[in-house]
């Protein structure tokens, strides 16, 4: 389990974190966090180096974007699901893993 402070995340900004080394990436949307898997499942391709939308993130390499509630593949080319991590978030403390 990873640590963060709420306030060091930015809102609609993807961050990699390490989670027992494990590449995770991480989101705020409003007073929510969203931890995924960092890797596409199509192509392997680092997913915090994405661009963030509503409820989802997309890879930079070839678009495919995944739902950071479910880590469902949403568009193609993927079809695969990313892996989610649990998120407590406590007061200012937001818990990983």
């Amino acid at each position: 389990m990873i640590e963060l402070n709420l306030s060091d995340l930015i809102e609609n900004k993807a961050i990699k974190i390490d989670l027992d080394g494990t590449d995770v990436c991480v989101v705020r949307q409003g007073n929510e966090v969203f931890a995924v898997a960092d890797l596409c499942s199509h192509a392997e391709a680092s997913l915090s180096e994405g661009e963030v939308t509503t409820g989802r993130i997309e890879c930079w390499l070839h678009g495919a974007e995944f739902d950071l509630r479910t880590g469902e593949a949403v568009t193609p080319p993927a079809s695969a699901p990313v892996e989610t991590y649990s998120v407590i978030i406590d007061g200012e403390k937001v818990r990983i893993g």
